[in-house]
């Protein structure tokens, strides 16, 4: 019952009869569901057994990844969000998003981070994280995936992300932005105040982390 709502709902027959999907199709194509995949990524361990800790934010250390992809999918940025402080890095992919480039991208901007904070790093199944056991070994971090087509499961970065789009737009050449153009981005986020935060900055609330709790 809920895929035959589904599917109404792309034809357009709950109100708006004619109206198309952006791909000018009227009908929703068939899902192929129980077919495996060549890409599926081995040996991944799913958000489901990740620390249940994890889900009220109130133990820091916990990570959410993603990229953002630039004009035809030539480019990308990696973006990190900590759960409970919403602090960012961003991670400069001058080589590419392939797997082997986002691995090594990972492990410098994350070296500096205390090992008390490298917890948990939760991220889709995209197969820039084929080497997601190499990426743990090097940096600390434990890596968990979200089920496929739910970024719901990682909303934090979502949210960043949205926010990303007002300095890197879609559509637009993400190469051209240079390491010190994303410190500079990360800079501004993590020092703009976030009601979530209780009016404080992300990076008052990593300091604060890092210092002792975080209590309101």
């Amino acid at each position: 019952m809920p895929e035959t709502i589904y599917r109404a709902l792309f034809a357009g027959l709950l109100g708006r009869r004619d109206a198309k999907l952006r791909t000018g199709r009227t009908r929703r194509k068939k899902q192929r569901r129980g077919v495996p995949t060549l890409n599926k990524i081995k040996n991944m361990t799913l958000i489901h057994r990740r620390p249940v800790e994890v889900n009220d934010r109130r133990s820091p250390g916990h990570w959410e990844g993603d990229l953002i992809i630039g004009r035809g999918q030539g480019s990308a940025i990696g973006t990190l969000v900590e759960r409970t402080t919403r602090y960012v890095h961003l991670i400069h992919l001058p080589g590419g998003w392939k797997a082997p480039q986002v691995r090594n991208a990972l492990i410098t901007p994350t070296a500096h981070i205390p090992p008390q904070m490298k917890r948990t790093l939760t991220w889709d199944q995209g197969r820039e994280l084929t080497l997601h056991e190499d990426i743990e070994a090097l940096t600390g971090f434990r890596i968990y995936f979200c089920d496929p087509h739910s970024p719901w499961q990682r909303g934090t970065n979502e949210n960043m992300n949205g926010l990303l789009r007002q300095y890197f737009p879609k559509g637009t050449d993400l190469s051209v932005h240079t390491a010190q153009d994303l410190r500079a981005v990360a800079r501004q986020l993590n020092h703009r105040p976030r009601i979530v935060l209780g009016d404080k900055t992300p990076a008052e609330a990593m300091q604060e982390c890092l210092t002792g709790p975080l209590t309101r």
